[in-house]
């Protein structure tokens, strides 16, 4: 049997390590930060470990909002897409996860870059 990719990353816990980094950065960024002045963090921490999880096929269920509602109102750039996408691949890289599961990480986050760009 092949194991997700949801597995090879190490599972939920190795995937909420990666998301609190990738937000460490994220906040430390003032490209994007100002998205997440009226957010609360913690939740938002929670909300992406699961999504993450659910991503890469994990055993959880993703019930938060859909892509496209949760950002319309953000007026996200492709620059700051991609200064998103840069963060999660530095934090991926920081807990050494192999390029192959970075590259297909980011490959399901860019499937969604339609949805989560609006301006």
């Amino acid at each position: 049997m092949t194991e997700t990719l949801y597995e090879r990353l190490g599972g939920k816990e190795s995937i909420a390590a990666v998301v609190d980094r990738f937000y460490d950065r994220m906040l430390d960024d003032e490209r994007v930060s100002h998205h997440f002045e009226e957010v609360d963090m913690q939740q938002q921490r929670a909300q992406q470990t699961l999504f993450l999880c659910s991503l890469t096929g994990g055993p959880v269920e993703y019930t938060g909002e859909d892509m496209e509602p949760a950002h319309d109102h953000l007026g996200i750039t492709e620059a700051e897409f991609d200064v998103t996408v840069d963060h999660l691949e530095a934090a991926l890289e920081a807990f050494d996860v192999p390029e192959r599961e970075r590259t297909e990480v980011l490959e399901a986050v860019a499937g969604f870059r339609a949805d989560i760009v609006s301006a």
